[in-house]
């Protein structure tokens, strides 16, 4: 939903990049002191768990316009790059300079930091210590308790010290709120000024002015207008998510939006035969296991499907494990209005169906369930997640805000878990109706279990291995599946739809009542991994299956 996934925050080394009138940072990131290559020998080993995929498309049938915007919005991209790095960790430059093993260097590129995203940001540079759970969207040495103190009173301070595109400082001992268009300005500029000079070849009307709207909403941070502008864009064959979006870089309160872009081209045939589903999402809604006022709400009937490959990842999309999905906007007034465009990212899922899908599937999965892991029910299942995110409620049912203000920083996890499990729901209710490609349901369920496997390797600072490590372990205490004597796991479909049944109704439940204790009990008591899961994901370790991808991107790839 990354944009939310996948599919849409902040920090700084405000010394670096504050225009007119610097604000100073409390506690401005310094790299380590330079590690000796001979004490990172362990760190090829962990370079090598992500797979290099070439990032390419086919751009025969764009425009000789589109062509020549495509490396306008990989510019403007890469400005997003280097604002997630302050935000994330600090000086990018320093850091790398002070790494002389090349490994751990490429190491520190991959995770945008010295901590590994996908094992529980565990520091892998000596002296580093822990990565901060504000990231650096809050001072360092600022406390829950203070900020919880200082928004109490609420008003126009608290709104701008808890907003999506705001870093927080202290100035005299007070926490202060400093906009992103001022924290990042340079970059800020240099992005939207790119924008501007892509829109003006731009040869849809509507995504010229989604450009022109985004240019602005980087320099001001009002970003509804260009949310809504996006959503109006019907024809375009170049399109390009760009700016802060996700929240989950904000491990302490989930407030703060993380920067990020993808530059996507369209694949006309895969987005025809998907623009149908969107048509069901009211009767979907309708039809949830819930009782009616956690499922009041009417999802926006303007969403739309599309597939998409990816030419540029940048920024938060970039670290770590990589987005196959996007379901954007996060606003929920938009969502409501209008509701949500889902772009499906063909290659980039490709890519990750053959080199980790299919491997685990045929080490895990019971041989006489390993057809049933198909790249149809991976990219169905992948596609229903991000549906799924407009689906069930955005506001509490009890007067406590909208689900992402009550939930804080529980909020991103479970909704990467309602996603994938009501998407699955959903694949399951279109098939009873006969829309779907007609192929066997249990194609679905079976890559759904083989998908778990793959995602709980991302750790569980990561929202969707937090996500799937709950999802296992609801559905394990159901009997949804088996393990055998062998190691191999076996789906029994009807206790496997009983249970994804109960644990969509107890996810809308907890979001509608925004209920950040229960939220929390839930993910200790689920979000584990267990020392039989554990093992398990040792031997795909062992057998070499690759964690993630890490892209060859750029111009040069595309050959423009």
């Amino acid at each position: 939903m990354t944009i939310r996934t996948p599919l849409l925050g902040t920090a700084l080394l405000l010394a670096a990049c504050v225009p007119a009138a610097p604000v100073a940072d409390p506690q401005p990131a310094t790299a380590p002191a330079p590690v000796a290559a001979q004490a990172q020998d362990s760190m090829a080993p962990r370079v090598a768990a992500y797979k290099p995929v070439r990032l390419t498309a086919d751009l025969s049938a764009l425009t000789p316009a589109e062509r020549r915007m495509i490396p306008l919005l990989i510019q403007a991209a890469r400005e997003m790059d280097d604002i997630f790095w302050m935000q994330a960790y600090g000086s990018r430059d320093s850091l790398l300079a002070s790494l002389h093993d090349p490994s751990t260097r490429r190491f520190a590129e991959i995770n945008y930091g010295p901590w590994d995203r996908l094992q529980g940001n565990a520091p892998f540079v000596p002296g580093v210590g822990a990565k901060p759970l504000g990231a650096r969207f809050y001072p360092a040495d600022m406390t829950k308790e203070e900020f919880e103190r200082a928004v109490a009173g609420g008003g126009a301070r608290a709104d701008s010290l808890r907003s999506l595109y705001t870093l927080v400082r202290r100035e005299r001992g007070r926490l202060t709120a400093v906009p992103f268009h001022v924290a990042y300005a340079p970059q800020m500029r240099r992005a939207s000024a790119l924008l501007r000079q892509a829109a003006a070849l731009a040869p849809q009307a509507s995504l010229r002015r989604y450009l022109e709207v985004r240019a602005d909403a980087l320099l001001n941070d009002q970003y509804q207008p260009s949310d809504l502008a996006w959503l109006d864009m019907k024809d375009n064959t170049l399109d390009v998510v760009i700016g802060p979006i996700e929240t989950y870089e904000d491990a302490l309160f989930g407030y703060k939006a993380a920067a990020e872009a993808y530059v996507l081209v369209k694949d006309l045939e895969w987005s025809r035969r998907l623009a149908r589903y969107a048509a069901f999402l009211p009767e979907l809604q309708r039809a949830l296991p819930v009782p009616t006022e956690y499922k009041r709400e009417t999802p926006g009937t303007d969403s739309d499907l599309n597939a998409y490959d990816a030419v540029y990842y940048a920024g938060r999309s970039n670290s770590g494990a990589k987005t196959i999905a996007i379901n954007l906007p996060n606003d929920e007034e938009v969502q409501l209005r209008k509701g949500t465009r889902r772009l499906q990212l063909k290659n980039a899922m490709r890519a990750k169906f053959d080199a980790i899908m299919a491997p685990i599937a045929r080490l895990l999965i019971a041989p006489d369930q390993v057809a049933n892991v198909t790249f149809e029910a991976f990219f169905e299942n992948t596609m229903f997640h991000e549906v799924a995110h407009g689906l069930g409620i955005k506001n509490t049912i009890n007067g406590r805000g909208t689900v992402r203000e009550a939930l804080r920083e529980q909020a991103g996890g479970l909704e990467e878990q309602k996603a994938d499990v009501l998407g699955l729901y959903m694949v399951t209710q279109l098939s009873r109706r006969g829309e779907m490609s007609g192929a066997d349901i249990k194609n679905n369920y079976v890559t759904f279990l083989a998908g778990i496997f793959r995602s709980v390797r991302f750790g569980a600072t990561s929202a969707h291995g937090r996500a799937n490590m709950a999802s296992f372990r609801f559905l394990q205490e159901r009997g949804a599946f088996t393990r055998d004597a062998s190691g191999s796991y076996r789906v029994d479909l009807p206790k496997m739809q009983a249970a994804m049944d109960a644990l969509v109704a107890e996810i809308l439940r907890m979001q509608g009542n925004g209920d950040h204790a229960a939220v929390r009990a839930f993910m200790q008591r689920y979000g584990v991994v267990d020392p039989q899961l554990r093992a398990d994901l040792d031997r795909v370790s062992r057998a070499g299956i690759p964690v993630d991808v890490v892209f060859e991107q750029g111009t040069d790839v595309l050959g423009l």
